[in-house]
């Protein structure tokens, strides 16, 4: 797992970093189990993710180099298993932030999608080339990235091989937060520290609610969104967290 991601665990915040620099961090089933164990099990001490690249790129999506012929089935079940994996990182429970330089291409805008707070730098790119390549997305493009941009946005993206820059991104929601060249980590680590400061049910709730909630019909997401309120209003840390706001201090959560 070292050698494909580096893992640093500092504070309650994990920072997972892709090395493959000399691939832009391309994805293999190496690289795409190691971040699947780290979604699977997570140090218990861990509240908040970060996941980046290294040697300027955050993902260029599938390593074609390694391209492996398979039959339908077989192609359906590795595009499953991304699935699967991508479904670790957005509802394992843990917040993840995306710090993103570079290449942000394909399975790499994939993976950004799956994660809940994404940050760019100036040199970002995003782009789907699938279409361009006679494929089709497999790792939850159509879901994800499609209900960021909506389908006919996405299908122009698709068609045309066309690339977003970070403020491009930002427009359409591909990322949350454009910062100065250099300072994607900085600030994904500073607003960890945010994520992690509040209180872990809260978190939770959010990670596992809202995006379901926007799946349902009007009167399911608000009969969700009550059960919510009622889990997290009665918890220990709404106790404290209405305490610490009578009186004038920072909450301290479990």
């Amino acid at each position: 797992m070292g050698e494909v991601l580096k893992i640093d665990v500092s504070e309650g915040i994990a920072t997972l970093t892709m090395n493959r620099p000399d691939k832009r961090n391309a994805m293999c089933d190496e690289l795409l189990n190691a971040i699947d164990a780290f979604f699977t099990s997570p140090p218990a001490d861990v509240k908040v993710a970060i996941l980046t690249g290294t040697g300027g790129h955050y993902c260029s999506g599938l390593d074609l180099s390694e391209h492996v012929q398979r039959d339908a089935e077989g192609t359906m079940r590795h595009s499953r298993n991304w699935h699967q994996v991508m479904e670790r990182i957005q509802y394992g429970g843990l917040p993840v932030i995306s710090a993103m330089f570079g290449a942000v291409i394909g399975g790499g805008l994939e993976i950004a999608a799956s994660t809940h707070v994404r940050i760019a730098e100036p040199s970002t790119i995003f782009q789907l080339p699938e279409g361009r390549r006679g494929i089709f997305v497999g790792g939850g493009a159509s879901v994800r990235v499609g209900r960021i941009l909506g389908a006919d946005r996405m299908i122009e993206m698709m068609l045309t091989g066309r690339k977003y820059d970070s403020q491009e991104g930002l427009a359409l929601g591909l990322t949350h937060h454009c910062v100065d060249t250099g300072k994607a980590l900085e600030v994904a680590q500073d607003m960890a520290r945010k994520i992690a400061s509040n209180a872990p049910l809260s978190n939770y709730i959010m990670i596992q609610a809202l995006s379901r909630i926007e799946d349902m019909p009007k009167a399911d997401g608000l009969f969700t969104e009550s059960l919510c309120a009622a889990i997290t209003q009665t918890s220990p840390d709404a106790q404290e967290g209405l305490a610490a706001f009578l009186e004038k201090r920072s909450p301290n959560f479990r």
